[in-house]
């Protein structure tokens, strides 16, 4: 692990990915109405944050089948990755003192890949009232590299909201944010099931985005998160949520990808997924080029989904 993380905080700030997921269950009002006034997110475990190369077991909770009348018990059918950025705290801030916008990045020591884990089945049923719980605390995935704010500076570009759209509370906004709040991060997705392993193929792609689709900004995160008087500490991981662009072949996950299951995924050797497999092994990557500047690598983030335990007596 690159830092000791003491809390873990995973936002929401992909408009796109909110969108797609809420469709699947509010047709006709997919996003939420607070989603583009306040970057949204939840207290995450920290852990079960584990480095590039975690290995886990298939997650196991409640679940309430279609037409029954009381849930079961039993391993996740509809396990998800979710292609993320975290974010480490470098420098805190005292209990009760919000960080501006203008100090906001200077608390930000550098970018990793992340990979939040999610049984879509799981937390379909537990996330209401209080949100997720045991759908996301079994596995969190991260690279082992960080890349500093100062590394990416050639590949900040405006942050922008769509016209019709509301703008920032002024606490959220900053001359400096929209200048150059984004970062024009290349992230992909690949996917390497048991059979591609033992017939020596590669892993099959299966999206490539931007993080400068993001709706909120790295500094909008933090602002926002100490705006109570939080208090972060240094080793603090944000994630920034499920990056997914504008078009389908850039979501950040199956349940997009899949329409939450009903449109199978095929893959290059003639497999298919709609959610992960036992075996299944995911793989993040992000890296930053331009013509005129170095090309930052990210490394990678690499994570596999082990058999369910047998169920507790």
């Amino acid at each position: 692990m690159p830092a000791h993380i003491g809390d873990y905080t995973d936002f929401y700030t992909s408009v796109h990915h909110a969108t797609n997921v809420g469709r699947l269950f509010r047709p006709d009002n997919p996003l939420m109405p607070n989603y583009k006034w306040v970057p949204i997110g939840y207290h995450g475990r920290a852990s079960s944050i584990g480095v590039s190369g975690q290995r886990f077991l298939r997650p196991m909770g409640q679940t309430m089948p279609p037409g029954a009348q009381q849930p079961s018990l039993g391993p996740s059918r509809r396990l998800d990755y979710e292609l993320e950025l975290g974010a480490f705290i470098g420098r805190g801030n005292a209990t009760g003192e919000p960080i501006t916008m203008a100090e906001a990045e200077s608390h930000i020591f550098g970018l990793c890949l992340l990979n939040d884990w999610s049984a879509r089945d799981l937390q379909a049923w537990e996330y209401q009232p209080l949100g997720p719980f045991l759908a996301k605390n079994f596995a969190t995935t991260i690279s082992p590299w960080i890349v500093t704010l100062e590394a990416l500076a050639p590949y900040r570009v405006p942050f922008v909201r769509p016209v019709n759209d509301p703008q920032p509370l002024p606490y959220l906004d900053s001359p400096t944010n929209r200048e150059g709040g984004s970062i024009d991060l290349q992230l992909e997705v690949l996917l390497e099931t048991p059979r591609m392993r033992e017939q020596g193929g590669t892993p099959a792609t299966l999206s490539r985005t931007s993080y400068r689709h993001a709706y909120w900004t790295l500094a909008q995160m933090v602002t926002h998160h100490t705006v109570n008087g939080c208090n972060l500490q240094p080793g603090d991981l944000l994630g920034s949520g499920t990056l997914s662009g504008p078009t389908l072949e850039q979501a950040g996950a199956l349940i997009e990808l899949t329409a939450g299951g009903r449109q199978p995924l095929a893959l290059p050797d003639g497999d298919t997924r709609t959610f992960l497999e036992d075996g299944d092994c995911v793989v993040l990557r992000g890296w930053c080029e331009r013509a005129g500047a170095a090309r930052i690598g990210f490394g990678e983030c690499r994570g596999t989904v082990l058999p369910a335990l047998g169920l507790p007596r």
